[in-house]
């Protein structure tokens, strides 16, 4: 679990969402965020030590690219939880659309 305490951080969330669209270098990463290089390269650094990242040199660029193995072990953990907010998803639904049939018919609600 340490991918969740890992994207637990805004900033990293941001980093794994562009990594997402492909390879990148730290400087382009960087460039995306209000923050300094050496504030990228430390989450950088905790988002490879939990596996959600791995880095390679390439000349004088380190380049960035997502591993997706601990977010699917992460989707795998929180699978028995979407049956349950499946399920009051659908309650609050019906209530919403009970609630605009009312309105709709002038009853009270």
């Amino acid at each position: 679990m340490n991918s969740l305490a890992a994207l637990a951080d805004p900033t990293r969330r941001g980093l794994v969402e562009l990594l997402a669209a492909g390879e990148q270098a730290a400087g382009e990463l960087a460039d995306r965020f209000p923050v300094s290089r050496p504030a990228i390269s430390r989450h950088l650094r905790v988002l490879r030590e939990a596996g959600l990242v791995r880095a390679r040199t390439d000349g004088k660029r380190r380049l960035y690219a997502l591993d997706p193995r601990p977010l699917r072990e992460l989707d795998d953990w929180l699978e028995p939880y979407r049956d349950l907010w499946a399920q009051r998803l659908d309650a609050l639904d019906t209530e919403i659309a009970r609630g605009r049939r009312a309105r709709a018919s002038g009853e009270p609600t």
